[in-house]
């Protein structure tokens, strides 16, 4: 049998790109789901629930979005060190 390698120092990041992909999966998803959405009441400040929600809406995938690219950051920086592990190794 083939030996596996160690892991290198700073781990697989296949679970924050997973992370990443459910932080963004709604800012996608929650826009096309039109009859969420498609009334008039509630207002709020004498707007119709469909234009503050969507407001509401892009707010929420801008705050997603930052969260989903610091993350990428980190999981990124994870995968040049692991890479750099691996060429060390040879």
């Amino acid at each position: 049998m083939a030996e596996v390698p160690d892991r290198p120092a700073g781990g697989s990041s296949r679970g924050l790109w997973i992370v990443i992909l459910l932080l963004l999966l709604p800012a996608a998803v929650v826009p096309l789901l039109v009859p969420i959405y498609d009334r008039e009441k509630p207002t709020l400040f004498g707007f119709p629930f469909f234009f503050w929600f969507q407001f509401a809406l892009v707010l929420g995938a801008a705050v997603l979005t930052a969260a989903a690219y610091v993350l990428s950051v980190r999981a990124d920086a994870r995968d040049k060190a692991a890479r750099r592990a691996g060429r060390d190794e040879r």
